[in-house]
């Protein structure tokens, strides 16, 4: 018997894909640059660049590159002793990894709700979830918008806690005036194909400790001391970038202000566009300049999101539904209710938003969107 097929129809037209990587800096001349010399492995002149980059960028002393956001999140986890018998809070609408690192360290994660203004992490459902096991809160800075800073700082502080800042969707945002990531103990960047700044697969921890970025640097390579090999000081992982991922890196970093810029005339226009319909975007918190990394969107309830998503698709525009609830999924479930969270996950659309998307291609997808809402309605 054959099994029904849940692939979505095929579009009608030329697609306008969710999301479409730019490499059209120095990125190939840096990667020949590596095959040349032979360096493609850890060692290498472009890692170290990279991180100098980034390091610039956010304001940060320190930045260690490693093999993805979710390791760069979990090395950080370690460095700050999180283990069995803690506690983490961490809001329950995100993407899974930050709640998956939580648990692979030992720990519980403890879910929190979200804010229905710009659906970050709700600052007062943290303060309720805190008990004495409570050894750190662990906002994510989601769709490039920044989470409440200052609060969750002021919050951490009275209760002698550690802050990590997942911000594997926000480089280049800032929070008054200060890069996210910069503010707790450590902050974490992923650089995943489709974010704002890719190196196909990659991650960074930046920090202003010294002792501790070094203490990164040693577990990141299997706790290899400088000038000993094959001696172990500590026990360590294989998380480690490839020169070939950061000459990659460092291409994009070149033209992060254009590709910044860009995004801010795409969210500008998708904004004016989608006031006309019958949809809510998240606003972000006054004092936030954000890098807008994926314009997202509220459709109307009761309306089927994924009827308006085979209809957009058949129009030629591909979209992506909003994070499902971490306390939804089978190895955390619960039966607790976070309703702003629910309700965000169950009606969020997320529309094509990288930087090579041209007017007339947002405008596509306005329309695209609009058709779509007026028959499913």
């Amino acid at each position: 018997m054959q099994r029904p097929s849940h692939r979505p129809p095929a579009p009608t037209r030329t697609l306008i894909p969710a999301y479409r990587v730019d490499l059209s800096g120095n990125e190939k001349q840096y990667v020949n640059e590596c095959l040349d010399s032979g360096w493609i492995s850890a060692q290498g002149s472009f890692t170290e660049r990279f991180e100098q980059a980034v390091a610039a960028l956010t304001g940060a002393r320190h930045a260690v590159a490693v093999t993805n956001g979710t390791t760069a999140l979990h090395l950080v986890l370690h460095c700050l002793g999180i283990g069995p018998g803690d506690e983490v809070i961490v809001p329950t609408f995100t993407f899974i990894a930050p709640v998956n690192m939580i648990a692979y360290a030992g720990a519980t994660p403890v879910f929190a709700d979200c804010r229905r203004d710009d659906w970050l992490i709700d600052i007062d459902d943290v303060a309720r979830r805190i008990t004495p096991r409570t050894k750190a809160i662990l906002p994510v800075h989601l769709y490039g918008n920044a989470c409440d800073m200052a609060a969750l700082m002021d919050l951490a502080s009275r209760h002698g806690l550690a802050i990590v800042e997942d911000s594997a969707q926000s480089i280049g945002t800032r929070f008054r005036g200060r890069h996210v990531g910069t503010f707790g103990y450590s902050g974490i960047f992923s650089f995943y194909g489709n974010k704002t700044v890719t190196t196909g697969e990659g991650g960074m921890v930046i920090t202003d400790d010294f002792e501790r970025a070094e203490l990164m640097r040693l577990i990141r390579g299997h706790g290899v001391p400088p000038m000993r090999n094959y001696w172990h000081e500590v026990l360590g992982f294989n998380w480690r970038m490839t020169n070939i991922c950061a000459a990659i890196g460092l291409a994009q970093m070149e033209r992060l202000d254009a590709i910044l810029a860009r995004k801010q005339e795409i969210a500008g226009r998708y904004r004016r566009l989608l006031a006309e319909l019958p949809v809510t975007m998240p606003q972000p918190l006054a004092g936030t300049t954000s890098t807008e990394w994926v314009i997202s969107c509220l459709l109307p309830a009761p309306l089927d999101r994924e009827s308006v998503r085979a209809r957009m698709l058949a129009d030629g525009v591909e979209t992506r539904p909003l994070f499902y609830c971490a306390h939804h999924m089978p190895m955390y479930k619960s039966n607790e209710r976070f309703p702003v969270s629910e309700d965000i996950s169950a009606r969020g659309l997320s529309l094509p938003s990288y930087p090579g998307l041209t007017d007339d291609e947002v405008d596509t997808v306005v329309d695209a969107l609009r058709r779509a809402i007026a028959v499913a309605a």
